[in-house]
């Protein structure tokens, strides 16, 4: 009787060092982005990727006719290559651009 009750508490006692290593490997985060890569990402509106809406959403002076020109430039043309080349779209002109430069990207 005292070999099994030690045999019971000895599996216990291993299950419990098991259970207990397995939930804390389970716990651990995955690290964050650098800073510099967040930062980056947040507020920049993509030339090259963003619809209509969303160019007419979070740009200056960009309304439903000049956000579907600058999406069908695209589509024509290809990926923008540079935030300049948003020039070469009809009814986008300098000021526009100046206005919006800080929140385009290519990327």
């Amino acid at each position: 009787m005292h070999k099994r009750y030690l045999s019971t508490l000895l599996c216990a006692v291993l299950a419990a060092v098991t259970l207990n290593v397995s939930a804390a490997e389970t716990t651990k985060t995955a690290p964050a982005k650098p800073a510099a890569v967040q930062v980056a990402e947040v507020g920049k509106v993509n030339l090259n990727t963003a619809d209509a809406p969303t160019l007419q959403r979070e740009l200056s002076g960009i309304g439903e006719t000049k956000a579907k020109a600058i999406v069908a430039y695209r589509d024509a043309h290809g990926a923008f290559a540079s935030v300049d080349e948003l020039l070469e779209v009809k009814g986008i002109g300098e000021s526009i651009l100046a206005k919006n430069r800080d929140k385009l990207s290519v990327n």
